[in-house]
């Protein structure tokens, strides 16, 4: 019995990961193509996406 709770648990995080870095990998890929400036207490920053 505890072994089959421990199998569900292992694919239970598994599944979290997986879930867990397709969003990511999502958001990383949704994100706008181009130049992102920033101004802050440190100057302007401008960085190529």
């Amino acid at each position: 019995m505890t072994q089959t709770n421990n199998l569900y648990l292992i694919i239970g995080a598994l599944m979290i990961a997986v879930v867990g870095l397709g969003v990511y990998v999502w958001h990383e890929e949704s994100k706008p193509k181009g130049i992102e400036m920033n101004i802050g207490p440190n100057g302007v920053s401008v960085q190529e996406n």
